[in-house]
């Protein structure tokens, strides 16, 4: 197995996945660090499992009860000699998963003593482990480096001691995968009484053995989460050293089934069970069924793969094959395109020092870095799962990134905010990119994942190839253009309102009027919806019939017989509306620019049953109020100038935007930077021309289809007045645009920016079907500064034409005339 490493499973690792993982096909997953991915066989297992068997509360006398009641027992017993765990030594407390334990073991020792205890930890971290110090009433510490937390354990005999101390790290970093000295645990317990460590092994056990055969030497308490392990069930796990049981003797809290009576009238008294440190702690009612489930989860996962040590094999073999690439890919100039971090000491060969996983960012050829939303947003685009941010370790990202408290205070205070876009500030990453293995990973990931790098971030020569030549005066004196479509957005981001031909449609400061007016938001979590994650709302199509008065929305396909069709009043009047707010900041696809916004959302049932029905989501219709727009269009700069020393040859090459003055800023509605989008016809073409003419991917099959002029949702489409051939068209020209008027009456628009491009534009619009197509070919050829750009943001002057507002109309067929930037 010369090209699979030293890997035992018992059978190939191909065959495994074929088998038992159906839900990777076309997809390649590399986030197990944030969760290992289940077997069929594993659910198969489980739901024979629960329609033969009857299974009953445990905390009862029945015959189903005492069927549960054995089996937690028994499943209890194997997650310890799963990691080799002598009964006699340890006591294993289910949780929901390795964060409630960690809280548990907090929540204990704030309550061992009047005074609290001391809290330390190291800075590689997870979130819940640093968060534990919040709760430490002696005080806390952050251990920045190892050698800090070697002189501690040194002088441990001489500190004075104040009360309990507890001592957490990680056994392998989520970060990273850097592992850390299991040695720790043992020396401080010798060093010095009432100290005590609690050991993170949530990373380390999804790829690799955890033992704990000797009790001397191991962590007072280690926490889990199982799912880590084996994908399901969703189940963590508190390990506990017996003689540090005590620890919990003060816990105040008590629930059903850890207690043996309890006085409620007159005296109040209780008497806890004493029998185990796992009756104590297990309040209420176990998750029963999802123990239950676990036993099937090790029965299935040593049938696949033999041991935790075959795992840990396999994932080292690809993590050296990948580390490998990914250190001596190079751009053309030699520049390396991967900085991986990755502390000097560890290696990937050796199971002591490193696990499977890879922290890194990407640069240019230039050395600049490239954003890690962008990456993970590409990559999603080519059913790549990788992972993007702070990674749930804010101190071992930080310290990888150079970054000291006061600069990431001063990023917050500039709006960044966890899972948002905010890549690079200050010249330099403000997260990291992770790829992690896991058992049933296999070499076609690495190659997929590496021809993803390849393609998209590997610069082959200097220049990148123009689609159009710079701008030359003659371009501009050349045919001129017209509208060539207005289209209308009513409920924001569903489908679109084609105004008609020959009618004259009104436009405000905010807009073409009724232009995203409506949205849809999430009932438990007021979230206005997007496509990104709800593709199908491409298939709700609304209709502007103002003869009636009335927003008509049909949901379903084209001329499907199951269409529905729903009338919304546009008078205000009489419409159930009631006033609440729309946190966009509640979930990561924040739909309108990270603003809250106040909305009148629909309370009647059927408004609601008709959009959550055919979306299958708890959603209601909601309406920006009248008179009340503060939000201000605020489209993404930053595009460099023409001259930009990373992409000289850019096609279409962006000039420099002109920042808008704040008393010009112009309103909008629910739109997500600016009144109106525009985008050219010349330019779709030569999109789809390149499209078309590029390789397909691996999981493609025959040649790229073109995309239609509807998936970039522009309001207005300008196409050029040729005389023909097609070929003489000038994509990208609108790049250039500065200002534009259009119509009769020389309505006058400011070019406020250029679109910055998700991957919402890979939504058929009229199937409501994600493709990869256009966003994968935006990258390659629409891109500067790290950002996709394509089409122009627009606002209508607030003064130099001589027409009051009420008056300005727009109308397919108008003639479009541009103003240029100068030279």
């Amino acid at each position: 197995m010369s090209d699979r490493g030293k890997c035992q499973y018992p059978d190939d690792v191909d065959v495994i996945r074929e088998r038992e993982y159906p839900l990777l096909k076309d997809t390649t997953y590399l986030d197990h660090a944030g969760t290992t991915l289940y077997a069929k066989s594993l659910i198969e297992s489980f739901s024979r499992d629960l329609t033969s068997n009857l299974y009953g509360n445990p905390h009862s006398m029945s015959a189903p009860s005492q069927l549960s009641t054995q089996r937690v027992d028994d499943i209890r017993l194997r997650a310890l000699r799963f990691f080799s765990a002598d009964p006699e030594e340890f006591d294993l407390v289910f949780v929901a998963n390795a964060t409630a334990a960690i809280k548990l073991v907090a929540d204990s020792f704030r309550e061992s003593t009047p005074q609290g205890f001391w809290y330390g930890y190291h800075v590689d971290s997870h979130t819940s482990l640093v968060g534990a110090r919040e709760l430490a009433g002696i005080g806390s510490r952050c251990f920045v480096t190892d050698a800090e937390v070697e002189s501690w354990i040194s002088q441990l005999d001489t500190e004075p001691v104040q009360g309990p101390r507890l001592f957490a790290y990680p056994a392998q970093s989520n970060m990273n995968g850097r592992r850390f000295p299991r040695g720790w645990c043992g020396r401080i317990r010798e060093s010095a009484k009432d100290t005590y460590t609690l050991l993170d092994v949530a990373s380390l056990v999804s790829t690799s053995p955890f033992d704990l055969s000797d009790a001397s030497a191991a962590p007072d308490f280690a926490v889990l989460s199982f799912y880590k392990i084996f994908g399901f069930p969703d189940l963590g796990a508190l390990i506990v050293r017996k003689s540090a049981g005590h620890i919990f003797d003060k816990r105040k809290f008590f629930g059903g089934g850890t207690v043996d009576m309890v006085l409620t009238q007159g005296t109040q008294w209780h008497a806890k069970k004493q029998s185990s440190i796992h009756e104590r702690l297990e309040d209420g009612t176990l998750p029963f069924h999802n123990i239950i489930a676990l036993g099937s989860a090790f029965d299935t996962h040593e049938r696949l793969f033999g041991s935790m040590d075959n795992i840990s094999s396999h994932t080292r073999f690809l993590a050296k094959r990948l580390y490998d690439r990914m250190t001596t890919l190079r751009h053309y100039n030699g520049e390396s395109v991967c900085h991986v971090y990755k502390p000097s000491h560890s290696d990937y060969t050796d199971p002591s020092t490193q696990g499977p996983i890879l922290a890194f960012n990407l640069r240019s050829s230039q050395g600049a870095w490239i954003g890690k939303s962008e990456v993970e947003k590409m990559a999603s685009v080519r059913n790549i799962q990788i992972r993007s941010g702070t990674l749930c370790n804010p101190g071992g990202t930080a310290a990888s990134l150079n970054w000291s408290g006061a600069d990431m205070l001063r990023h917050f205070g500039a709006g960044m905010r966890c899972g948002d876009d905010h890549d690079i500030m200050d010249g330099r990453p403000t997260g990291i990119l992770r790829v992690s293995l896991g058992a049933m990973s296999n070499l076609t990931d690495i190659d997929t994942f590496m021809g993803f790098i390849e393609e998209f971030y590997v610069e082959k020569s200097p220049n990148v190839c123009a689609l159009v030549p710079p701008l030359e005066a003659n371009l501009t004196h050349r045919s001129g253009f017209h509208v060539e479509s207005l289209s209308v957005y009513p409920i924001k981001s569903c489908g679109a309102f084609k105004v008609p031909d020959g009618k004259r449609w009104e436009i405000r400061r905010e807009g073409l009027v009724w232009d995203r007016e409506w949205c849809l938001i999430h009932q438990g979590t007021g979230t206005a919806l997007n496509q990104k994650r709800y593709p199908r709302m491409a298939l709700i199509r609304p209709f502007i019939d103002l003869s009636h008065g009335v927003l008509r929305v049909t949901c379903g396909s084209i001329r499907s017989p199951s269409q529905k069709t729903l009338e919304i009043p546009l008078d205000r009047e009489n419409s159930n509306l009631t006033t609440t707010s729309l946190c966009q900041n509640s979930s990561k696809p924040s739909t309108v620019c990270g603003d809250q916004v106040i909305v009148q959302a629909y309370s009647s049932p059927t408004v609601s049953a008709f959009f959550s029905d055919f979306l299958g989501v708890p959603c209601t219709l909601a309406r920006f109020p009248p008179q009340s727009s503060t939000r201000l269009a605020e489209p993404r700069r930053g595009l460099g100038s023409r001259k930009s020393p990373l992409r000289p040859a850019m096609p279409g090459a962006f000039p420099q935007d002109t920042p808008t003055p704040e008393a010009e800023r112009n309103p909008i509605l629910l739109s997500n930077e600016s009144p109106i989008l525009l985008i050219s016809r010349s330019s779709v073409n030569r999109l789809n021309e390149t499209i078309k003419s590029s390789p397909t991917t691996t999981n493609s099959t025959g040649r790229k289809k073109a995309v239609a002029a509807d998936v970039f949702r522009a309001n207005i489409v300008v196409a050029e007045d040729f005389p023909q051939p097609v070929s003489a068209g000038r994509p990208y020209i609108e790049d250039h645009w500065e200002s534009l008027r259009i119509g009769p009456d020389n309505l006058h628009f400011n070019v406020l920016g250029s679109c910055q491009r998700c991957q919402m534009v890979c939504v058929d619009q009229l199937t409501g079907v994600r493709g990869e197509e256009p966003y994968s070919t935006l990258a390659k050829t629409r891109k500067s500064g790290n950002k996709i750009y394509f089409g122009r943001h627009l606002a209508i002057s607030s003064n130099g034409d001589g027409n009051s507002v009420n008056s300005r109309t727009v109308m397919v067929g108008d003639v479009v005339t541009p103003s240029y930037y100068g030279p």
